[in-house]
């Protein structure tokens, strides 16, 4: 049988966070047993999001900047432009894979994409996500319903990382984070994009690519 993935690349303008989550919870729910899993890439206008179970005390300044309440796991994060979001919807039972399998896959992915980089980074089994020296780089939040997976991982690029101060990232107090560009890669969003989907391919084992 072939493991087909569609990938939708929205990465031309910011689209709004709330239609986005809202469209790929109906995805999830609405699909069948046939339905090809789908990559979804973007840029979000600057919002935190808060996962079901999160802390509202770990948003500590959040000022004009949207605050919204999603269905991830997880605590708060920062969306914005210059940063990567991958939105996974894959039918992991059908992969045969069980929720870690899922994290581990998306965590390789950022490791191997930044190490063609010639950029060292580890996850942290601990506190899902992926970091340089200590500093996380990249986030990430799912959720499961009926053996789909939605929502997904996001790779600071080019970005305000001053914003991240407004917050307890990941209800971490005082961790530091960081980005692609100031680690000497050389890189924009798209370009990571194509390689981010090209490690996912990979290590989820899809053998046929269809980019929408």
């Amino acid at each position: 049988m072939t493991r087909k993935l569609i990938v939708k690349n929205f990465l031309n303008k910011p689209v709004e966070y709330e239609s986005t989550w809202h469209k790929m919870r109906a995805f999830t729910l609405d699909r069948t047993a046939e339905a090809s899993d789908e990559l979804w890439l973007v840029q979000h206008p600057p919002v935190f999001t808060l996962g079901q179970a999160g802390k509202e005390e770990h948003v500590l300044l959040p000022g004009d900047i949207p605050v919204v309440r999603t269905d991830r796991g997880g605590q708060v994060t920062y969306h914005g432009p210059g940063q990567l979001v991958a939105y996974t919807l894959f039918d992991i039972k059908r992969l045969g894979f069980g929720v870690r399998q899922l994290v581990t896959n998306i965590e390789l992915s950022i490791i191997q994409l930044l190490a063609g980089y010639g950029v060292n980074a580890q996850p942290d089994r601990e506190a899902p996500g992926v970091y340089v020296d200590g500093r996380k780089i990249a986030a990430l939040g799912l959720r499961v319903r009926k053996g789909c997976a939605y929502h997904g991982l996001s790779l600071n690029v080019d970005m305000d990382l001053g914003v991240f101060s407004l917050i307890n990232p990941c209800g971490y107090a005082g961790l530091e984070v960081t980005q692609t560009s100031n680690l000497g890669i050389d890189a924009d969003v798209q370009e990571l994009a194509h390689g981010l989907t090209a490690q996912i391919t990979d290590l989820f084992g899809y053998d046929a690519v269809e980019v929408e």
